[in-house]
């Protein structure tokens, strides 16, 4: 019981900041800070609406019980991406506040989703 029960703050915790990620993805231009930290990772304005469409659908496979994994998977992958584009560009402290970010769909994978 108790573990359900953090396995759904959890996967609630992480689809909403898949989603949140996603939607400023998709309006990055109203957000001048986070358009400049992209550029400074590497990431064109031309990237960003599609790197908000797949922030967008790792939240909605996350959701449910048969894309799970794939979900967890795909989102602990763009989080190494971002940390990896952070050290490339020097910047150290990013990849260091992605960590705690790293271990939430790795956690989810081994608690497994709830409903399963």
């Amino acid at each position: 019981m108790m573990k359900n029960l953090i396995t759904w703050i959890l996967l609630g915790l992480s689809v909403s900041l898949s989603f949140k990620h996603g939607w400023d993805s998709l309006h990055f231009k109203a957000n001048p800070q986070s358009a400049e930290m992209m550029n400074k990772l590497g990431i064109s304005s031309a990237a960003m609406p599609f790197l908000g469409v797949v922030a967008l659908a790792i939240g909605l496979l996350t959701l449910f019980p048969r894309t799970f994994f794939i979900g967890n998977l795909l989102n602990a992958l763009s989080i190494v991406t971002i940390m990896a584009l952070a050290v490339r560009a020097g910047n150290n402290k990013i990849a260091l506040l992605e960590i705690p970010f790293l271990l939430l769909p790795l956690l989810l994978i081994y608690l497994r989703h709830p409903l399963k």
